[in-house]
Parts: C-alpha cells; structure tokens; sequence
C-alpha cells in the first residue's frame, strides 16, 4: 500500500461514487474551485496493487490566523488500514507547505477518532446533518441507492403541518421558483441577497469570488442549480444547490425580510427536493442544523426550517487537528477565544 498523487480525475471520481457517501468537497471538480481562487489542492490517493483504497484532497489555506491543510469531508476509504500511511502523507505535504497543521473534517460516523491528532477548538464544516432520503432505503445507512423512490405525495405529507402550510400559501400568493439557465448572469440576484443574509445573521460569507467559480465549474456538469424565487417580479429568496452521484446538497441559501409573509424559502426548498425526486437521487443534504438540547444555539432558527421538511440526523466525528509545528498552539488559543465570542 502506498500514498501517491493523483493523476486522473475519471478514476478518482468514479471512486467517490462507489463510496457510501459521496461528499462533492471532495470531488476533483472543488479542487479546482479552490485552485481558481488561489487555495492550492493536493489530490492524494492510496493504492494496494494497483486498486484505489482511498483518496483525501486538502487544500492550502493561507489564513492569517494559521497557514494549514484542510480537508474537506474526506479522506474517502474502502479500509482504515490506510490512515496511518495517509497521516503521515498529509503531515510531509503540510510541512512542504510550510504549515503549522492539518485539519480534517471527515465525513465519517460521530465516534472516530485519528491518530496523534487534537479535537479542533471549532468545527469546519457540519457536524450535525439534517437529511431527506428519498428512496424508500436509505441509502445514508444502508448503502442501497436502487430501492424505489418514494413519491413526491408521500414526502409531502410526511413534511410538518405547518411547513405544508406555508408552501401551499406561497404557490397561492403567487410566488414562483425557477432554476436558472444562465446561473453566472444570474448570480448578482444571489449576491444582493446573500450579503443581505450576511447582515442580519453576523456570520463570515463566502466571497462572491468563490461563488463565482463554484458555479462556473459544476454547472457546466449539470451538477449544479442556482435557484431564484420570485414575488411580484421582486426576488425574495435564492440558493445554490449541488447535486452529485445522487445526492442533493442546500449548500448557499439566502432572502430577504421585505416581505416577511411571503414564505418564498419555503416553495424553493420544495421545488429543489422535487427535482431531486425527478433525477432519482437518493438523499436530499440539507446541511447543518443545531446539536440536540442546544439552548441558544445560532443554528436554531435555521433547525426549525430545515426540519420541518421531515428527515433523519446524521451525526459526523468532530474535526480534528493533527499538528505539524510548535505555531499551532497560536492559531488554537486565537479559535477557543472566537468559538466563546461565536457562542457555539
């Protein structure tokens, strides 16, 4: 068994969709999202006679708090006898890179933990995962994406009373929902709304330069929908959504409170699963919503939401750090301190 860098993105590919899950941060299409925003990706795989038995892309994240490898819901593996060899990999490349650490936010069960690594102060990406199957298996638990879909009838009344409700008012009120045909033309509607979104909820956004690239290079793959709803010729609300090797991912929303009876986020939302059902994906992703018996969370507001559409809770391991120089300790007192300000 050896770690080498990959070289063929048909093969590295096609290996992430053999897999469970089949997390699109890891597919080589990102890798060159973040390489057209200048974040360097190193593609690593581990083969054992010649046979794929893993792949990890980390990405070069220059962060004035700590320059570092980060990998994005990976590694993906068909053995855990390759995580020592991969380990040590990611720490010779993080050290060429002249950073301090590697941090890893595998799309792995809640419970594993690495070798020689540390629980990060802050999660990087979703831990707690609110999911819709969409077939009558699910395949997040079974592995068996060919069970037959369940219809778009019985996922609707399977949806909370009240969210129902609200999507029914909105179709009468006249709001409608599209998929873009032209999604970079169409981008500056997302954009308005999102730094719109930004403000309301104080978080840290995406830049618009990163958007940009992430729809330029999946939705030439048609893996890739920029949703837009509308209310009186006014656009109120507006997401992107991925989908990839039958799953669904709600990975950027935003909207507007000018018209805060007009439930448009709840229409689009509906019509993104509907057409999920239409391409015969297996899991809708809505993404993270709060951990359970959180009081306060910032999440809460957003949990209510995305629950209301029934579904299930997939709980992921929390991210973790595997240090590679002394400067880690810096970046590790600098994001206790903003996790307690954060109030997560």
């Amino acid at each position: 068994m050896k770690v080498t860098d990959a070289q063929h993105q048909e093969e590295w590919d096609t290996f992430l969709r053999k897999q469970q899950y089949k997390p699109f941060l890891q597919s080589w299409t990102m890798g060159e999202v973040y390489k057209e925003i200048g974040q360097e990706p190193i593609r690593l795989e581990v083969r054992e006679n010649g046979d794929i038995k893993g792949i990890c892309q980390a990405i070069v994240v220059p962060a004035r708090r700590g320059r570092h490898l980060s990998v994005s819901y990976g590694p993906l593996l068909s053995t855990q006898a390759a995580i020592p060899l991969l380990l040590e990999e990611l720490q010779k490349r993080a050290a060429e890179h002249k950073c301090s650490f590697v941090r890893l936010s595998p799309f792995w069960k809640q419970g594993t933990t690495l070798p020689a690594s540390k629980p990060a102060p802050m999660h990087m990406l979703a831990e707690h995962l609110w999911y819709l199957p969409l077939t009558q298996e699910d395949a997040w638990q079974n592995n068996d994406a060919k069970s037959p879909p369940r219809t778009k009838e019985e996922i609707f009344m399977q949806l909370r009373k009240t969210t129902r409700n609200l999507i029914r008012r909105a179709e009468k009120e006249g709001v409608t929902v599209e998929a873009s045909s032209h999604p970079l033309d169409d981008l500056p509607l997302f954009f308005a709304l999102h730094d719109e979104t930004r403000k309301r909820h104080q978080f840290t956004p995406y830049t618009n330069t990163f958007f940009r690239a992430q729809v330029a290079h999946f939705a030439p793959r048609n893996e890739c929908t920029l949703y837009i709803a509308k209310y009186n010729g006014e656009v109120l609300a507006s997401s992107i959504h991925m989908h990839i090797a039958g799953e669904t991912s709600y990975h950027h929303g935003a909207s507007t409170h000018a018209y805060p009876k007009i439930p448009a986020s709840y229409l689009l939302q509906w019509t993104a699963i509907s057409d999920a059902l239409a391409r015969g994906d297996h899991v809708y992703n809505f993404w993270g919503i709060a951990p359970e018996g959180v009081k306060n969370h910032p999440f809460q507001g957003v949990t209510t939401f995305k629950t209301g559409y029934g579904g299930n809770l997939l709980e992921l391991t929390h991210c973790m750090d595997v240090p590679v120089s002394a400067r880690y300790y810096g970046t590790r007192a600098f994001e206790c301190i903003r996790k307690w300000r954060r109030g997560f």
